[in-house]
């Protein structure tokens, strides 16, 4: 043990992802609560002020919205799910995309800081939402015996080979894909949160609590990494919200092609 680290000093660990409710006596108001609430305010006030003065020469709002719109649009729903059908698909993954982005972001917000999504029970509900919509959409197409051969009967396997590619098929895009959408962005907002959370704790520890004059050297660079780390976090928190969406759009159009 380091001189001087008073043996009280607890690390960041799952315990740190315990939020008291907000308002005492109402437990499920909690900070994951309010900052998706306020994700949604935001989402909502922002492509309303960004459209309700709508002009040929936009407003830098305007700009923001449209920007913001296409970018969903083109480089995610068009490009993932590939087909003529891909602009009903748009207002969810705009909003989907937007959603994990605000409440991942929230994560080094100063004051905030908290990725809504650290906590499993949100990405559940973020995976089990996108996986039957593309499970909808595709038995609404193809019909539910059509579906599950398009899902599961790969074209041009061989029929003796269908016993084992059947299961596995099954397995792979039924039921591992929302395990896999939700573990994955679970587990990068998790992972980061504790990992910002360890300079930043462990730096004011030593600063101001280690009454020793080299490690309080040791906290203020500890703070210095803590800054570059919130500054890749940012980007992390960005990419899965980006790869979640993205994922989800693929597996629409999977699921509403002609061909597996």
């Amino acid at each position: 043990m380091i001189t001087g680290v008073p043996t009280e000093f607890i690390p960041p660990g799952p315990q740190s992802f315990d939020t008291p409710p907000i308002i005492d006596g109402v437990d499920w108001f909690t900070k994951p609560v309010l900052v998706s609430a306020l994700t949604v305010v935001v989402i909502i006030w922002f492509y309303w002020a960004a459209s309700r003065k709508s002009a040929i020469v936009p407003s830098r709002l305007q700009f923001a919205g449209e920007l913001g719109y296409n970018f969903v649009r083109n480089s995610i729903a068009r490009d993932a799910i590939g087909s003529q059908e891909y602009m009903k698909y748009v207002p969810y993954l705009c909003g989907l995309f937007y959603f994990i982005l605000l409440n991942n972001v929230a994560g080094t917000i100063p004051l905030v800081q908290f990725p809504t999504f650290s906590h499993i029970g949100w990405a559940y509900v973020a995976a089990i939402m996108s996986w039957i919509i593309y499970n909808t959409v595709g038995i609404r197409k193809h019909g539910l015996w059509g579906y599950f051969k398009h899902q599961t009967m790969p074209a041009g396997v061989p029929v003796w080979l269908m016993p084992l590619m059947i299961p596995i098929e099954f397995i792979s895009n039924i039921v591992v894909r929302p395990i896999s959408l939700s573990l994955r962005l679970f587990a990068n907002m998790f992972a980061g949160h504790i990992l910002l959370l360890v300079f930043v704790l462990g730096g004011h520890y030593m600063v101001f609590e280690a009454d020793n004059i080299l490690l309080a050297g040791v906290g203020v660079v500890t703070w210095v990494f803590g800054l570059a780390i919130a500054g890749l976090e940012l980007f992390v928190q960005s990419i899965q919200a980006y790869i979640f969406v993205v994922l989800t759009a693929q597996y629409i159009g999977s699921a509403i092609a002609d061909d597996h």
